[in-house]
């Protein structure tokens, strides 16, 4: 089959994006054809065998036929800090015609058997003018920006009618959309997030060097690590909140990711006067999997999560996760992979983080990475994607 995926966001920088590549990834080994379009405000590498049409938007590089404006996201982006509820309406009327134009060009050269989209949102909206089966992945962020604003309701609504099957990626998600919207159990299926188990394992890798490569010149005992967008819902202030009461001369908190509230975490914590936290930014996905492996914990500390992505790859480098007990991180983390805290409530965060590293709560990694691999791989999902589009295309 030929297979159109479509994202509001880039391949890199979020949960949807890299889902997105996985999928991507797991249908040409299956010996599929995909094209992928997305927004880009960078210029970035081919994937293999794999058709990249990105949508051009303004940032740092100059590239040409870019739109006027950064592309626009729910609550912020790595690579951007523009939301969908900042655009003007002429802003908005140019960021639906400009990806109209791609979708109906792919349609048309591609000649796609299915298009998957991704949010229930404008582009899958777009998606919906061509006599193509359409299928649409929830993420959770689309049902925050219905529930910010009624903008787009009607698009959205005029979606949901037309498309042949929403995916859910978590229990949680899929509660939220049937109560949000009536008589669309029928089109909805549970199918969770999965991890690139080729970039994310357990691998004994040299503490010291990898901290060489994060330019950390000290050798530090124990690392705490968070990792996603620096962004109020991820809840980075809780950790850094716990973190002020778990400090100590060898334990180092790593928070890896970018965001609109970094100065503002920044300032926090040499308020709270935390030793030995340090902002890395964004990482490759080779780096986080190394950065995984050298961790004690990986701490996700969100206000809200549609899945936690972040989760399973942690699990599938053996590191255990304390999570908080919101959205899809409770339907993933049981007492054999890590700890569940009520968000917001730092003081029980930090004592739980303690508690992993002083061994007064012992996992067991090798069972941590051999079970995640065996639950959550990329490739143990794609079948029940690919029967999707066989069965609304048989239709």
């Amino acid at each position: 089959m030929k297979i159109l995926l479509i994202n509001h966001f880039p391949l890199e920088g979020s949960g949807s994006g890299i889902y997105t590549k996985n999928i991507a990834l797991s249908l040409v080994k299956k010996g599929h054809e995909v094209c992928i379009i997305m927004p880009e405000n960078r210029k970035i590498n081919n994937l293999e065998n794999i058709k990249l049409h990105p949508v051009y938007f303004k940032n740092k590089e100059e590239i040409d036929n870019q739109s006027p404006f950064n592309f626009p996201c729910f609550t912020t982006h790595p690579y951007s800090n523009n939301t969908f509820y900042d655009l003007t309406d002429t802003e908005l009327e140019q960021y639906k015609q400009a990806f109209a134009k791609v979708i109906k060009e792919e349609v048309e050269l591609f000649n796609p058997d299915i298009i998957h989209s991704n949010h229930l949102w404008i582009l899958s909206n777009l998606a919906t003018n061509f006599n193509i089966p359409l299928v649409v992945t929830m993420h959770g962020t689309d049902l925050i920006g219905c529930n910010k604003t009624n903008k787009f309701n009607k698009e959205i609504l005029n979606l949901i009618s037309k498309t042949q099957k929403i995916i859910t990626v978590s229990k949680n998600n899929y509660e939220l959309l049937n109560k949000q919207f009536d008589d669309i159990v029928k089109k909805t299926v549970l199918i969770p997030n999965g991890f690139n188990n080729s970039i994310f394992y357990k691998y004994n890798y040299d503490k010291r060097k990898v901290f060489e490569k994060l330019n950390i010149n000290k050798n530090y005992r124990h690392v705490v690590t968070y990792v996603g967008k620096l962004v109020e819902v991820k809840g980075v202030d809780i950790l850094l909140k716990a973190a002020s009461i778990y400090q100590s001369e060898n334990i180092l908190t790593l928070i890896v990711g970018e965001g609109i509230l970094l100065e503002k975490l920044k300032e926090m914590a040499k308020q709270l006067k935390i030793k030995n936290v340090v902002f890395l930014g964004n990482k490759s996905q080779d780096m986080l999997r190394e950065i995984y492996n050298i961790s004690n914990v990986v701490v996700v500390p969100s206000r809200s999560e549609a899945f936690g992505l972040v989760v399973i790859e942690s699990l599938a480098c053996g590191t255990p996760v304390i999570g908080s007990n919101v959205g899809g991180i409770p339907d993933i983390i049981n007492k054999k992979l890590g700890i569940l805290f009520e968000s917001e409530d730092y003081i029980t965060l930090s004592k739980n983080i303690q508690d992993v590293i002083d061994n007064n709560i012992i996992f067991d990694s090798n069972y941590i990475s051999k079970y995640v691999l065996d639950n959550y791989s990329q490739d143990k999902y794609i079948d029940k994607v690919i029967d999707i589009y066989k069965k609304i295309k048989k239709k």
